[in-house]
């Protein structure tokens, strides 16, 4: 039975609330946070995006993993200082992340103006190594036809069009979801509690929070590497809360004499 402390509750309900008024409404978009470069960028959004959910499965694991794991660190810091770590880690993941995706997004410009210089079949595999995971494939007929045809113009340009779509698809993709902080709350349940023992589904024994959090930290750094076909997971920003997450825990403990 999960024992609801007072700011798991509002923290709940505050995401519970925003994903239903964003299904009401058709979506709230201005909440979500866009890459830097995108026009429809606002600060604000380093705030909002962590209380914004793609689908019903997103919001049950985020809200399930608060709950399951945020009581015990209520009780032990108090409300205030259990927002306070939320927010920060929430904030500190968004940032971290849209630093990396900024990165991301001017290689691929670059790449791209590459292409466009000296339009060859290996600067074509280079833009799809480092820019593409899900349909790399498709682009291997292509690089063939520019390897045969160098000259084709048309083809070229096709080319460019192509990789500008992918471009501008990348810049269009927002972040949502509140793992970034649930994630430092998984650092500080096992930073805190390391020899509590969690049920994981699907694993059908007990695994300790220090073990479960050591390896969720290496799956999500395995996949944030080698990204999947069709894995639109944030894997970074999991990481980004966790680091974050472990710097303010790390402060406070060489500040416990300080008041709060």
């Amino acid at each position: 039975m999960f024992q609801f402390t007072p700011m798991v509750r509002n923290l709940l309900i505050a995401n519970v609330a925003v994903f239903f008024l964003s299904l009401q409404l058709g979506g709230l978009n201005f909440l979500a946070l866009y890459p830097l470069d995108n026009p429809q960028f606002k600060p604000w959004q380093f705030a909002t995006y962590m209380f914004m959910h793609a689908n019903i499965g997103h919001i049950f694991s985020n809200m399930l993993g608060l709950i399951s794991l945020g009581p015990l660190l209520e009780q032990r810091w108090g409300a205030k200082r259990f927002l306070t770590y939320w927010l920060i880690c929430g904030l500190g993941a968004g940032i971290l992340y849209n630093g990396l995706r900024t990165y991301e997004l001017r290689r691929m410009q670059h790449d791209i103006e590459v292409f466009q210089q000296e339009p060859t079949d290996l600067h074509l595999q280079d833009f799809v190594d480092h820019n593409v995971s899900e349909n790399a494939a498709a682009f291997q007929p292509v690089i063939r036809q520019l390897h045969q045809t160098p000259d084709d113009q048309r083809l070229i340009q096709g080319v460019v069009t192509t990789l500008r779509e992918v471009y501008q698809q990348s810049l269009a993709s927002p972040m949502v979801g509140a793992s970034g902080a649930l994630f430092g709350i998984m650092l500080a349940f096992a930073f805190f509690f390391p020899n509590t023992e969690l049920m994981v589904f699907p694993l059908p024994i007990p695994i300790k929070a220090k073990y479960f959090v050591v390896l969720y930290g290496l799956y999500e750094f395995y996949f944030g590497v080698h990204r999947v076909p069709g894995d639109n997971v944030a894997h970074f920003a999991h990481l980004g809360g966790m680091l974050v997450g472990l710097v303010v825990l790390l402060f406070w403990q060489r500040n416990r004499t300080r008041l709060y």
